[in-house]
């Protein structure tokens, strides 16, 4: 009985440091998600439609649509073994395309719990226009 309790402990040690290690896969406040967004290499990806991304987005993000008809082409081009940082309004739709890039097997995506006023609000900046 000792050894199961033992190998339990072990267990939930084990997916508590999962569970707080951002850049395996996981959701995070925009503080956390500010911090991660700026870590070199990782790619920050606005969900929205283009045209709330165009009327503001945060500054370095790309856009791909969750919600539009090209969404799962747009990821097969993404490195799956590269860092994202996915946010979207409200966040509805950025834990949609977190777990349907996780799905294609990418292991590196970090979701914002919350949307783009709670990034501005935590300092991030927010631009307007269309991506290059």
């Amino acid at each position: 009985m000792t050894k199961a309790l033992a190998l339990l402990a072990t267990l939930a040690a084990l997916l508590v440091g999962c569970g707080s290690d951002p850049s395996a896969g996981s959701t995070v406040a925009a503080p956390e998600f500010l911090q991660v967004a700026a870590e070199p290499g990782v790619t920050v990806v606005d969900v929205r439609t283009p045209e709330e991304y165009a009327a503001g987005h945060l500054a370095g993000s790309v856009n791909v649509d969750v919600e539009g008809p090209d969404f799962t082409a747009a990821i097969e081009t993404l490195d799956p073994q590269g860092a994202y940082a996915v946010y979207c309004r409200s966040g509805r739709r950025s834990a949609l395309a977190a777990d349907a890039m996780a799905d294609a097997g990418f292991a590196r995506v970090t979701n914002l719990s919350g949307g783009l006023v709670d990034l501005q609000a935590a300092g991030g900046q927010v631009v307007a226009g269309t991506q290059p």
